[in-house]
Order: C-alpha cells, then sequence, then structure tokens
C-alpha cells in the first residue's frame, strides 16, 4: 500500500529565495488592509457583474462633473479604480499558487498518512514478538474515538414535560 502524489524535494536555496519572495511582497504590499469578519460582512460588494456597471457610471460621472455632488470623490474612485485592475490579474496568480501551494501539502500529508497507517498495521502485526506492544499501545491513541452518547428512546425528551398531545 503505497502512494506518492508529491515527488518533491526542496533544498535550502530554494527555501531561502521562497522566504525572501515573500517578505520582498509583504513590503511592495504594506498598504493593503486588514479586515475584521465584521467589516467583511459589512462591505458592499462589487463581483464580476457589478464591474461594468461601476465602470460605466464612472464614466458618466466624469463626463457630467456638474450633476456630481462634491462629497462623491471621483478623482479617489477613479485611483481605485485603476488600481483594482491592476491587482486583480496579479491576484488571480496568486490565487492558482495557493491553491496549488494546499493541494501540494494535502497530497504530502496524505503521502505520509498512507505510509504511516500501512507501518502502523505492520509494527502491530509484527511487534508482539519484538517487544513493541507499548509502542503500538501509545501509537493506538490516534484512532480512539469519544464515548457515544446514548441514544435516546423513541418519545424520550430528555426528562423534560412529556411531549403534547
Amino acid at each position: 500500500m503505497t502512494q506518492n502524489l508529491v515527488d518533491l524535494a526542496l533544498t535550502d536555496d530554494q527555501l531561502a529565495a521562497a522566504e525572501a519572495a515573500i517578505t520582498q511582497l509583504e513590503t511592495l504590499f504594506a498598504g493593503f488592509v486588514s479586515l475584521t469578519p465584521q467589516e467583511r460582512r459589512s462591505l458592499t460588494r462589487m463581483g464580476q457583474q457589478s464591474k461594468p456597471f461601476c465602470d460605466a457610471t464612472l464614466l458618466a460621472m466624469e463626463q457630467n462633473p456638474e450633476l456630481i455632488p462634491p462629497i462623491l470623490d471621483l478623482a479617489e474612485g477613479k485611483k481605485d479604480v485603476l488600481t483594482f485592475d491592476q491587482l486583480t490579474p496579479l491576484f488571480r496568480r496568486m490565487e492558482r499558487l495557493s491553491e496549488r501551494a494546499w493541494d501540494t501539502e494535502a497530497a504530502l500529508g496524505s503521502d505520509i498518512m498512507v505510509l504511516a497507517l500501512g507501518g502502523y498495521g505492520a509494527l502491530r502485526a509484527g511487534g508482539k514478538a519484538q517487544g513493541l506492544d507499548a509502542l503500538c499501545k501509545q501509537l493506538s491513541v490516534r484512532f480512539a474515538r469519544a464515548p457515544r452518547k446514548p441514544k435516546k428512546a423513541a418519545g424520550d425528551n430528555g426528562g423534560s414535560n412529556p411531549p403534547a398531545t
């Protein structure tokens, strides 16, 4: 029972280069914001279908400035559109790389788990004669389950008032 979904070995130089690249990205994008979960929930979202609406509206605002109240900062909005359009392709690339990273981590973990399960089975099968009982018992903790709660009998509502009829 072998599995090898990932065949990857990184050198110290590769890891150092990756760390340096991530540090450089963090420095380049120091202006990125962090939102609280509440702030994320309260945002007005601009999805893919809303982007053309926003672009057309800002263009109409630019062409008809006399209709736009001074409280609406068109210059800031245009700057936001430019930054949004510049970052979106980068974010898509980072998102694909991140998905591959998570998939690689999952595949590596699966390779390790399959190997460990096979090894555990072999240790249990042949370990008694080798004095590995204590080790196998220690390893078996991985498979321990919490005690199940007893199932309630039909009509049992946990000892509270009887069901209404």
